[in-house]
């Protein structure tokens, strides 16, 4: 068999990888791709780049690898409320590996094709494994979620489970190990951390009821800072009404509120919702979202501990360059 080039390889494994949408009038093959955006209607636009011994261990799981590398992307459309519609793939590798690139390329046409996202041009280079993608999305005008619009007495909801991706990247590296977790706890929490589900439904649904939000990738005190300072608010959790899996509720419950609270890869939602939608939020998404706490004029996020003292939050989340 002849060896791969850089345009061979894009032939075999990625032009038709995705599903073809109609507004993409030109794709993979030319200088640029050309995309139509429905009218009344603006782009949402955002980049991840993953890099190997930072974002990822060596030797994971290409699949899984093709897949979170898509879903990091579509957690941020999923935060502003925008619905996926195409991306472009930067692809540096150490060497043609035609097993890799074969479940690479399936994670994220399997990703790509749950969401309807085309896959439209990127590039492929030689050098240490990083994949960058840019992913693009589509939100009516003035209505996209962003991180402002949080006021005092709004309350503080996220999605799903928190601290299971932080959990198994600690157990992954030998950080830690809890003998009470089973065989079972620790395959649900790895699938937390390499395969996580964007909430992409979610926050289109949320348009309209939410008045701020953001994707929890850094942690969720990290990323409700980032609400809290965009708006010069505070915020006061419950800590006992953050949500744990089931694995990380069999654990030490300080210990799972320290992952809950600080660990980043989980990809679940943030958002804010002001006093006129608790109800419908509460009906419409039930087992879905909790209310873990209250947008307050503090400076700082809070909890009250058993004592009734207020408690300031200093967890930092994950930095590139403090970390």
């Amino acid at each position: 068999m002849a060896a791969l080039s850089e345009f061979s390889l894009i032939e075999r494994y990625f032009k038709q990888l995705t599903p073809q949408r109609e507004d993409v009038l030109l794709g993979i093959g030319d200088d640029c791709a050309l995309l139509q955006c429905p009218a009344d209607h603006v782009i949402a636009v955002s980049i991840d780049t993953l890099v190997e011994g930072i974002h990822f261990f060596t030797g994971v799981d290409p699949e899984s690898l093709g897949h979170k590398s898509l879903a990091v992307g579509l957690s941020d459309l999923a935060a502003m409320g925008a619905t996926p519609a195409w991306f472009t793939l930067a692809l540096t590798l150490p060497k043609l590996d035609e097993d890799w690139l074969h479940g690479f390329s399936q994670g994220l046409a399997n990703l790509a094709k749950q969401y309807d996202i085309q896959l439209v041009g990127g590039d492929t280079t030689k050098g240490p494994l990083a994949i960058s993608i840019q992913v693009h999305g589509f939100v009516e005008a003035n209505k996209a979620i962003q991180r402002s619009g949080a006021q005092l007495g709004d309350m503080i909801y996220v999605s799903g489970c928190l601290g299971d991706a932080g959990a198994a990247l600690r157990l992954q590296s030998n950080q830690w190990n809890d003998e009470i977790l089973n065989e079972q706890d620790r395959v649900y929490l790895q699938q937390r951390l390499e395969q996580p589900n964007p909430r992409v439904q979610l926050g289109q649904e949320l348009v309209g009821l939410a008045c701020a939000a953001i994707d929890i990738s850094d942690g969720l005190l990290a990323d409700l800072g980032h609400i809290t300072e965009k708006n010069g608010m505070g915020a006061r959790l419950d800590l006992t009404k953050l949500p744990l899996s089931s694995a990380l509720s069999k654990i030490n419950q300080q210990l799972a509120q320290v992952f809950a609270l600080e660990s980043g890869d989980d990809y679940e939602l943030c958002f804010i919702v002001p006093s006129q939608h608790f109800a419908e939020v509460e009906q419409r998404f039930k087992g879905q979202v909790t209310r873990i706490g209250m947008i307050t004029d503090d400076d700082g996020i809070y909890y009250i501990d058993d004592n009734d003292n207020l408690i300031e939050l200093k967890g930092i989340g994950y930095d590139h360059f403090i970390n």
